[in-house]
């Protein structure tokens, strides 16, 4: 009994250390962004790949990697994830150039796709099915604080000592989980389980392809060879995966992702206005970010600071909303939720100007966290009220990828808008692109807004439910680690 209580709480401290680097990494970097430029002579779009490669990698490989580990063995996999995340950290803390810096963080991402949904299936099998809810949500709230504290600790960082320490950071506790992986964690597997190794790559040529055309856009014009090749080409790929899948789903094989999913409208509805989430919020705060330094001038830890009545804000909100959502269930929240998202963004463009103090922006900091966090509450047990329960998992993994590639389109975007109408001449120019970069991420999440009107109500209870127990109840908080986050740098 003493055993399993030991190896029990082992397995709580390795998987929450390992969520709370992985996460951390989502915003800890924007707050450097200023001091990378600076030191390593970055462009914007050097700036964009320094986040977005990261995002990139964990958003496709999500998926695959967890049915990787059902095949190899869970616990292996995710101390091999750790490895490669923690080398891939000291690369980019020794990082010579962005673009080795860009190719270290490329690495990270794919740590960091391998570690946090193996975390989750080794807490949850390791929990007794009575505990397992509250165990979860713990480990969810570890990487919501993480999700929070990033800029806050970039900043500190940053300031405190220099940029490669963000990075240096994971590196101890990095060495310190990956023994204790191998001694502490009970070794599982699901034999069963296919990897669709062509539906990865095409996916994830596909994305890049559109990433990389949007990144370029603005520097060598979008009318240009390159350019449209690489849109055409990550269209193309796209449209491969899509192909590929319906075949394999089709022909009885073990399809990445499922399309015949999509065909359940609240299943596209949720993840549809996902992407348009993540596109406003991320998009916003890779540019927010910079504007408290190079605008406002605040210091990294300064900005980090700054960033909290947003980031936050969930943490805070979280337990109202989370048995809200339970008595009227999750549409009300996404819908008010995209809403306050778009009027928060709004009222930041309308306030800001050169000479704009902090004070003047914190109730609309403040709207935007509220409402990022009443989406984020509800929108797992509507994931998995969407689908049977033979595909929760898939479909929590689906939808944590498309927010994922939602801040990767968000970022590239944004910041092409940004360099289109303003720049880093003057802060005149950088708050105009500001301006405008906004007014396009509010229209997304209002668009959101609109969409989530899409997502099906909650199902009443009938009269035999109610009389036999059996009334129709949210999913339990199993997946609320997966959507409490913004989602990364």
């Amino acid at each position: 009994m003493t055993t399993d209580r030991s190896r029990l709480t082992w397995t709580f401290v390795v998987t929450c250390i390992a969520a709370f680097m992985t996460s951390l990494d989502n915003l800890v970097v924007t707050m450097a962004l200023p001091s990378i430029r600076e030191g390593l002579h970055a462009s914007l779009a050097e700036l964009e790949w320094t986040v977005n490669a990261y995002t990139l990698t964990f958003a496709v490989l999500l998926l695959p990697a967890a049915a990787l580990g059902d095949r190899l063995g869970r616990r292996r996999l995710f101390a091999i994830g750790l490895s490669i995340f923690t080398v891939a950290s000291a690369a980019a803390a020794l990082a010579p150039s962005v673009g080795a810096l860009i190719a270290a963080r490329a690495v990270q991402g794919v740590g960091g796709a391998i570690v946090l949904p193996l975390s989750m299936t080794l807490l949850s099998a390791a929990v007794p099915p009575a505990r397992r809810g509250a165990a979860l949500g713990v480990w969810g709230a570890v990487s919501g604080l993480a999700i929070a504290l990033g800029p806050l600790v970039g900043g500190a960082i940053t300031q405190g000592a220099a940029w490669q320490w963000i990075f240096w950071l994971n590196v101890p506790l990095g060495l310190a989980a990956i023994p204790l992986a191998f001694a502490r964690l009970t070794e599982s597997r699901e034999a069963s389980s296919r990897l669709d190794v062509a539906g990865t790559v095409l996916v994830s040529l596909g994305l890049f392809g559109i990433v990389l055309g949007l990144v370029r856009g603005q520097d060598h014009g979008w009318t240009s060879a390159g350019v449209l090749g690489a849109i055409v080409a990550g269209v193309a790929g796209l449209a491969a995966f899509v192909a590929w899948e319906l075949r394999t789903e089709r022909t009885g094989g073990a399809p990445m992702l499922p399309l015949s999913l999509f065909r359940r409208r609240g299943f596209a509805a949720v993840n549809a206005v996902s992407v348009f989430f993540s596109f406003g919020m991320f998009g916003s705060i890779f540019l927010l970010s910079q504007y408290l330094q190079n605008v406002m001038g605040y210091s990294p830890l300064g900005a980090g600071l700054r960033t909290l009545p947003w980031t936050a804000m969930p943490l805070l909100v979280a337990p109202i909303a989370g048995p809200l959502s339970d008595r009227i269930g999750g549409r009300p929240l996404m819908i008010a939720g995209l809403t306050m998202m778009t009027g928060g963004l709004l009222w930041m463009r309308a306030d800001l100007t050169p000479d704009t103090t902090f004070l003047t922006l914190v109730p609309a900091f403040v709207i935007a966290g509220i409402g990022m966090a009443l989406f984020f509450v509800p929108v797992a047990n509507v994931v998995m009220g969407s689908v049977p329960p033979e595909y929760e998992g898939v479909a929590s993994g689906t939808n944590n990828a498309v927010r994922e590639v939602g801040g990767v389109f968000g970022i590239a975007i944004l910041a092409s808008v940004f360099a289109a109408a303003g720049g880093y001449a003057s802060a005149v120019d950088f708050t105009h692109g500001l301006h405008v970069a906004l007014l396009v991420g509010a229209a997304v999440t209002g668009a959101g807004a609109l969409g989530s009107l899409l997502v099906p109500r909650r199902r009443a209870a009938t009269v035999t439910e109610l009389a036999d127990g059996h009334a129709a109840e949210p999913a339990p908080a199993l997946h609320l680690d997966l959507d409490l986050e913004p989602a990364k740098s």
